[in-house]
């Protein structure tokens, strides 16, 4: 008999791992009966032609957005005094007291922070916000649609999203099981496991061993490694387009060597664009010298601002923008969606482009999958002030301490001596790659190409 599994997507962010890899076909091949059980505005069924089951009621309790704020503050109090670390304190967004509206809200999490804040606390605050959650009409609303559709399992596709914890609740009252996703490979420290579920996959033993030592309330038989479906596109050759035809495509000189400028979000690298600015100051000065460089700008996806007008208008001659191909569907990052087209375009920009250069990305593992080095910024830029979140604390995060060396990415540390390594990287006497391959085996796990089939592997045993 068919096991009957609901896929479950909060929001959009899992699209890109189980709707438009080969997830959903390793499945149906291995016997399991596959509904999306879909809380997004994109319709797998219209768009893919995917069974689905439309979550239209998105009613989580007004005061959801304060609890679940209070809840990772606590959690990253708890983690600071656990380790005696101040990293934890760098994960926190500061307060809003612009208006009396954000003041209120402000106010009222620090009463709760000051209530809870201890291990104790936060078990009872998950408590309460489980209380909330099932006294709303989303509760009961996704509960009515398990008891139609009786499915065997529910696996949530993002342990991170508030949308996900009315209809996980109603899941486990009626008892069925439920797994929950371990997203990003930053996630656990920063205190983003908003969910509680009877099972979590996640993507190596090092994100295992973070779970069990920040969750104390998970245990061991719970969690399992299988990898992540994020990176098995780029083995797949069939997405391969030949050089000429891909610079034809996007109106590249094939004459030319690209490197690939990969933009980050204003939280992350506010100052993104002048990184992009000192790479084709880089770029214009080796071409004086003799090479015939390019530069492929992809940007972040949900970034939407206009801070690379100024530098993208005075390169153009050097910098060709190619946007991912995803698709805004409404005004939150987490509604900027994916589509299938941006595998294949990814791929090729990684397979055409000679390294990658960013702020602290984790487009290095897209780019070591296909051998290419990659170059980290880390040093201030002048125009850095009060006010303005200084890059560098990006490398001191709990997920960089994962690197086997520092040599697993090229880091520079001086303006001055980009030109340089970016020329030794071109010459071949400068790489990253074979060490970043033992990070990259360290943080996505021993077999890249397998997540989608170990993960219904896993699947089977749990119902079995």
């Amino acid at each position: 008999m068919q096991k009957k599994v609901f896929v479950f997507f909060p929001d959009g962010v899992g699209l890109r791992n189980f709707a438009f890899t080969n997830f959903k076909t390793i499945g149906e091949q291995m016997g399991f009966e596959i509904t999306y059980w879909n809380n997004t505005v994109f319709s797998l069924k219209d768009n893919l032609g995917f069974n689905e089951v439309k979550i239209n009621n998105h009613t989580v309790h007004k005061l959801l957005p304060l609890y679940t704020r209070a809840r990772k503050r606590i959690e990253l109090n708890n983690s600071q005094r656990k380790f005696k670390d101040k990293v934890y304190e760098t994960y926190k967004f500061p307060f809003n007291y612009k208006g009396l509206k954000n003041t209120f809200k402000s106010l009222y999490t620090k009463c709760l922070i000051g209530i809870y804040n201890s291990e104790k606390g936060i078990v009872k605050l998950r408590q309460k916000i489980n209380t909330l959650e099932r006294s709303t009409s989303k509760y009961k609303y996704c509960k009515e649609q398990l008891e139609q559709y009786k499915p065997d399992m529910v696996f949530c596709t993002t342990q991170r999203s508030t949308q996900s914890i009315s209809a996980l609740l109603a899941a486990k009252d009626l008892g069925i099981p439920t797994a929950a996703f371990v997203y990003s490979w930053d996630n656990v420290p920063k205190a983003m496991q908003v969910v509680e579920t009877d099972y979590y996959f996640v993507w190596s033993n090092l994100m295992k061993e973070q779970l069990l030592q920040y969750y104390p309330f998970v245990k061991e038989e719970q969690v399992f490694v299988t990898g992540t479906p994020q990176f098995e596109p780029h083995y797949n050759t069939s997405l391969l387009e030949t050089r000429e035809a891909f610079f034809k495509q996007y109106n590249l000189d094939v004459n030319k060597k690209y490197i690939c400028y990969s933009g980050d979000d204003e939280t992350t690298s506010p100052l993104d664009q002048y990184y992009l600015e000192d790479l084709a100051n880089a770029v214009r000065s080796l071409n004086a010298k003799g090479e015939n460089l390019g530069i492929i700008y992809r940007k972040c996806p949900v970034d939407f601002t206009p801070r690379y007008n100024t530098v993208l208008e005075a390169n153009k001659d050097i910098i060709t923008v190619l946007d991912p191909i995803w698709k805004q569907v409404g005004k939150q990052w987490n509604q900027v969606l994916p589509t299938p087209e941006d595998f294949k375009m990814l791929y090729n920009i990684c397979e055409h482009s000679e390294l990658v250069t960013n702020v602290c990305s984790s487009t290095v593992f897209d780019f070591v999958a296909h051998e290419k080095p990659c170059i980290y910024y880390n040093y201030e830029q002048p125009q850095l002030k009060k006010d303005i979140r200084d890059i560098g604390q990006n490398y001191k995060y709990v997920h960089f301490r994962s690197m086997p060396s520092k040599q697993a990415a090229i880091f520079c540390t001086d303006k001055n001596d980009l030109e340089g390594l970016v020329n030794q990287v071109l010459r071949g006497t400068l790489s990253n790659v074979e060490i970043c391959k033992e990070w990259y085996k360290i943080v996505v796990g021993q077999t890249p190409t397998m997540a989608s089939k170990t993960i219904w592997q896993t699947i089977d045993s749990v119902l079995k």
